[in-house]
């Protein structure tokens, strides 16, 4: 007599249904969930190769954004390795902002949007035109070249028939670069920094290593600056739309009538950036009455820091006042080159419209002033910062006067910014100064890491048996011998 069959067609069609109803509810519980967590939940990257927070910096920008900025990344998909950090870090900006859209357009298999892109972007028909990420708001563009988006090292790949190499991605400057394009393309005007030239200062296009300050401009670019050169010489002022005044490291004494113009700029509200050196150290150039006005003496010695040095003449500041330029610093440190003090004036009565100075630097406690080395060791501020508002009723053209002084103006120059956080603080001071706030947390380079296995041509065609032909041959004999046993 024949065995009854286990289930009834109806039993099996009961079972299917039942499968395919709970299949479409997970489905539809999934779905919901990330729809919700979308806008509603905290994210969480729980994985070191998906991982793309946002900084607090461009957390806070991007709050304060509400122009509409369309992002089209035109780029070549499926060839350049840096394409999915860029794709994935702009969602992060989507996500913090749903002002951000983001559009890619892949140039080599999409040549027909790629076309249609070209005729509105005339840039674009370059033949070097390739791997770029557009930022556009309101007709304002602003294109970022795929390259500049990393730093590499040139390594040497393994080869067993000749020597190769190649660019090594190390750093991605994606948040960094994108951050200050939507600055750039949002912001109703450009913003210019002014570099007071001709008495012996750093120049701001010289990329000459010990006292070129090329890399310091380019730090205000990214900031969406204007860098422009500024010379006081005859009837010359300052102009209306400078935006900050850059005097970095002026050797040589600058005329009286020019010293005027500087300081009619700060009763009028304006922003001083002004940075000495051990160069200028035996004579004035000036500037030192008009800063004593606004409670900063200028010292005529150099610092000394026995313990807090590397060559003797340097300075390494890791004390710190409080002060939002040097808030984001406090775990880090400023490298400093024959720093001289800047110290507060202490006057006995207090004004009541007395600008209020700020210490924010210091040497360690056992430092000494160069002569004097016979004297007791102490602390001695290195930078300080000057903050005036115009008085109660009384608008002033430029608004309310700020100021920063360093004792040290080589620590900012091409070669010694990349030390420590010397490049940190430069664009905090400059975010200070313009009472940029939402833009005084940090953001730098975030580290690329590479997995890679390492293997000879020999090892690859093992590895490719291996995988192509042993693990599925086991597979399909392990399937036979268990149909085989079945079947005895």
């Amino acid at each position: 007599m024949a065995n009854p069959p286990s289930f009834s067609p109806r039993r099996k069609w009961a079972i299917i249904l039942q499968v395919g109803l709970v299949l479409i509810l997970v489905l539809a519980v999934v779905t919901m969930l990330n729809y919700l967590s979308r806008d509603y939940f905290i994210r969480f990257h729980l994985s070191t190769s998906t991982k793309n927070p946002l900084s607090s910096r461009t957390v806070n920008l991007l709050k304060t954004i509400t122009n509409e900025v369309k992002v089209i990344i035109y780029y070549d998909k499926q060839g350049e390795d840096l394409y999915s950090s860029i794709a994935d870090l702009l969602h992060e900006y989507t996500l913090a902002n749903p002002k951000i859209s983001v559009q890619t357009i892949d140039y080599i298999r999409d040549a027909g949007a790629a076309l249609q892109l070209k005729e509105k972007y005339p840039f674009l028909a370059s033949a070097a035109a390739k791997n770029l990420v557009i930022f556009d708001s309101n007709g304002h563009v602003k294109p970022i070249e795929g390259n500049a988006l990393a730093q590499y090292v040139l390594e040497q790949v393994p080869n067993e028939k000749e020597r190769e190499f190649r660019k090594k991605p190390t750093a991605f400057l994606g948040e960094t670069m994108f951050s200050a394009a939507i600055l750039d393309v949002t912001s109703p005007r450009r913003l210019k920094a002014c570099f007071l030239q001709g008495h012996g200062e750093h120049d701001p296009a010289s990329g000459e290593e010990n006292s070129g300050f090329q890399k310091f401009a380019s730090i205000l670019q990214q900031n969406f600056f204007q860098i422009e050169g500024l010379s006081l010489v005859g009837t010359n002022t300052v102009p209306l739309d400078c935006s900050l005044l850059v005097i970095a490291g002026p050797t040589a004494a600058i005329p009286q009538p020019e010293l005027d113009r500087v300081s009619q700029y700060l009763t009028e509200g304006g922003r001083l950036l002004v940075l000495f050196n051990f160069l200028s150290a035996s004579k004035s150039v000036g500037l030192e009455p008009i800063l004593q006005d606004w409670g900063v003496r200028v010292g005529n010695l150099v610092v000394k820091d026995p313990e807090n040095t590397l060559t003797g003449s340097d300075v390494i500041v890791s004390r710190f006042g409080k002060h939002p330029v040097v808030s984001p610093l406090l775990q880090l440190r400023l490298h400093l080159i024959m720093p001289r003090a800047i110290q507060k004036v202490e006057s006995g009565a207090k004004v009541a419209d007395a600008p209020t100075v700020t210490e924010i630097a210091f040497s360690g406690p056992k430092s000494f002033l160069t002569g004097t080395a016979g004297t007791n060791p102490a602390s001695y501020p290195l930078i300080a910062t000057v903050e005036k508002a115009p008085p109660r009723g009384v608008i002033t053209e430029r608004g309310a006067t700020r100021i920063l002084v360093a004792g040290d103006s080589l620590f900012l120059a091409n070669r010694q910014i990349d030390s420590a956080a010397n490049r940190d603080f430069a664009g905090h001071a400059a975010n200070w100064l313009l009472n940029r706030t939402e833009l005084l947390s940090g953001v730098g380079p975030k580290p690329i890491t590479e997995y890679k296995l390492i293997m000879t041509d020999r090892q690859l065609r093992a590895s490719q048996w291996v995988l192509l032909g042993a693990m599925p041959g086991s597979i399909l004999l392990l399937g036979a011998l268990v149909w085989f046993r079945r079947r005895k």
